[in-house]
């Protein structure tokens, strides 16, 4: 498991300003199925955990405030 200093250097970025997780909204963590979003209990906004990511896409696409996005590397695209 590979933890990144910086969130910048994670796959799924969250907007803050856009994240409506400390409301109540866990969509783009019950969606992921290998559970590395989770809610950072400091700021109560959705945050990838740790880097796991299949770039499956299902957070960024069921998410209903669109503050998920997933950057595909490009020898996956």
């Amino acid at each position: 498991m590979s933890f990144a200093e910086n969130p910048s250097e994670f796959p799924v970025n969250i907007d803050a300003e856009k994240c409506i997780a400390d409301k109540g909204c866990t969509v783009c963590i019950d969606v992921c199925p290998l559970d590395v979003l989770w809610i950072n209990p400091e700021t109560g906004k959705a945050h990838m955990r740790y880097d796991e990511c299949w770039y499956c896409l299902p957070c960024e696409l069921d998410c209903p405030t669109k503050a998920v996005s997933v950057s595909i590397p490009y020898l996956l695209r």
